[in-house]
């Protein structure tokens, strides 16, 4: 059978300038109708991890979830699997600051704008003002990272920041950091915490 995973590497080759045949002929042993669009690979997690603890298995239903590697390639993603390419219902995350460009990008592709769910600052931070700082800070001590947390707090840029601003900060500033806590994030979210962009997303496949 046909692998999820191996679709996503093929699109990802296809947007770099490759052929996209392997990607065209994996869509349709997939029986894919949708793609989920997002900005990077923790926003891939939290999406993943959410459906996963609803029960839904977005492959077998025919969808499947894109990292783009960054907001501003979303022009060639809709172009390759909206209607210019494979034709696949286009819906996803984009930031407030990035909407206009993704609205421009949509536009030129021919997909709807209105099928994508607005993050005010990213998911990260919708995260975190879902859970609060306090349920944030104990995952982080959990996760032993408790002691690189308090040396990031004594930095002079993060003093009279916000606290959901100083985490939201903390966990960008190591690779994988990011990924990891997506999935913990999302992990811990409790009934009717779920932050109203993704929530509406998964809502919506």
């Amino acid at each position: 059978m046909a692998d999820m995973r191996a679709f996503q590497d093929e699109i990802s080759g296809w947007a770099a300038g490759g052929s996209g045949d392997t990607a065209r002929d994996l869509a349709v042993s997939l029986g894919l109708r949708a793609a989920v669009l997002l900005e990077g690979p923790s926003d891939l997690a939290a999406v993943e991890v959410l459906a996963a603890r609803r029960g839904r298995d977005l492959a077998a239903e025919g969808v499947c979830v894109v990292s783009m590697g960054g907001a501003m390639n979303v022009a060639r993603y809709a172009g390759l699997l909206g209607p210019p390419g494979l034709g696949l219902r286009l819906t996803g995350l984009c930031d407030e600051r990035e909407q206009a460009y993704y609205e421009r990008g949509l536009k030129r592709a021919g997909a709807p704008h209105r099928d994508f769910f607005v993050c005010a600052a990213d998911l990260e931070d919708e995260l975190i003002r879902a859970l609060g700082t306090p349920a944030v800070e104990a995952i982080v001590e959990e996760e032993g990272d408790l002691r690189a947390w308090q040396t990031f707090l004594h930095q002079p840029a993060q003093h009279g920041r916000a606290r959901h601003q100083q985490m939201r900060r903390f966990l960008g500033t190591k690779k994988g950091r990011k990924i990891r806590y997506g999935t913990l994030l999302v992990e811990a979210l409790g009934a009717g915490q779920v932050p109203p962009p993704l929530d509406d997303l998964l809502a919506t496949l």
